[in-house]
């Protein structure tokens, strides 16, 4: 028998490949500063990988980012950014979004970001369906300030804010944000890369208020609960006779914490907050920016 001799694979030439696929030229400079094995850097390749394959041009895209290990994501690729402040992430990607239409928006944070301080913003950003794309990336504990409890730890979870462990019950921000009128409700895994870019891409094609939920893994303070091997031994996709326009089977899939699914849960099609503000717009006898750049070339 023959021996199967696959053919090499040699550094110049696959990043040769890398730059002609165009995914470069939405990188900074700046080369990403995460823990070596941290989850973070997955998302980067993801949304780099999103906005080429979408070809969206990078001055008609702004990425916002609040405080954590995810505050840095805008720092690292080549678009409009807008680092703010704790917690603030949602009110500032709307803002962008309500001043310019046309701009293709995405709010990155993490779980102590999105959950705990800038918790009280997510679900008004749901429900008035703003037309931007939420990354949220879970890995269930305080990375930058050194590995305390958040707001999506584990029952039991030890850490430096809870020595004797944690008995706070976890949130499920799956359930709350399908729960919120999210009218895209997703969940990827940092571990499996492709998949996740594939996610991110739908997210931000999306019309409307699109969260897509990431789990990954904190390599420096988390060595028990939400690690690489263990998630990738709970991970499962999504059934296939999954209805994702049936928001009680989003939900049942949801509350399924300890066997997460990986997969479109929820889709809906209904007006954007740039729809009720146009409306309004009209029937207060205003005119539409559209209709007035008309005008004025007519």
């Amino acid at each position: 028998m023959a021996a199967n001799l696959e053919k090499p694979v040699y550094l110049e030439e696959k990043l040769d490949e890398i730059r002609q696929s165009g995914r470069l030229d939405y990188r900074s400079k700046s080369l990403p500063t995460w823990c070596p094995g941290c989850g973070y850097f997955s998302m980067t390749e993801g949304v780099v990988d999103a906005l080429n394959s979408l070809g969206l041009d990078r001055k008609d895209t702004v990425v916002v980012s609040g405080i954590g290990c995810a505050s840095r994501f805008p720092f690292f690729v080549d678009t409009y950014g807008f680092h703010t402040l704790h917690g603030r992430t949602l009110p500032v990607a709307t803002g962008i979004k309500v001043a310019n239409e046309a701009l293709t928006v995405v709010a990155v944070g993490g779980d102590g970001d999105g959950f705990a301080i800038g918790g009280g913003h997510v679900p008004h950003a749901a429900r008035r369906n703003v037309d931007i794309t939420y990354l949220l990336f879970d890995n269930g504990i305080y990375g930058l300030t050194k590995g305390q409890t958040s707001p999506t730890s584990a029952l039991g979870f030890t850490t430096s804010t809870s020595p004797f462990r944690n008995y706070d019950q976890p949130l499920n921000p799956l359930m709350m944000l399908i729960s919120y009128g999210a009218s895209w409700v997703g969940q990827a895994y940092a571990g499996q890369p492709h998949h996740l870019a594939q996610m991110i891409q739908q997210a931000i094609e999306h019309r409307g208020f699109s969260y897509l939920h990431i789990l990954s893994p904190c390599v420096t303070f988390d060595k028990t609960d939400k690690t690489y091997r263990n998630l990738t031994l709970a991970v499962r996709d999504l059934p296939e006779d999954h209805d994702p326009e049936n928001r009680l089977a989003a939900l049942a899939e949801a509350e399924k914490v300890d066997r997460p699914a990986m997969g479109l849960f929820y889709r809906e099609a209904r007006p954007t907050l740039g729809d009720a503000l146009d409306d309004i717009v009209l029937k207060a006898g205003g005119k539409l920016e559209s209709e007035e750049a008309t005008a004025i070339s007519a």
